[in-house]
């Protein structure tokens, strides 16, 4: 299995907003990509987010950070206050 990390700068203020965009819009996106197996949002509150999806292997995590990148240039990008950051490899444990 692969996963993806990507890591996000935002102002606190537009939490509510963000969250509903990727609950509402980029969950069904993201869940389309090929071997999707789990997607994860979290935001902390205090302007600052993160993502974890995992898919079955590299082609789907490959796919799933084209996936994102469109959809935060065309969704996300007047709110974020930096580029994300991201991080993509196998997992090498888990439960």
């Amino acid at each position: 299995m692969f996963a993806v990390i990507r890591h996000y700068h935002f102002n606190p203020k537009d939490s509510a907003e963000i969250d509903r965009r990727v609950h509402e819009d980029f969950v069904p996106i993201v869940k389309k990509a090929k071997g999707f197996v789990r997607y994860y949002w979290l935001d902390s509150g205090k302007g600052e987010g993160a993502s974890v999806s995992v898919f079955n292997d590299k082609a789907g995590a490959d796919e799933s950070v084209h996936l994102a990148a469109d959809y935060v240039r065309e969704h996300l990008s007047k709110v974020l206050t930096q580029k994300p950051e991201i991080i993509e490899g196998p997992i090498k444990a888990h439960d």
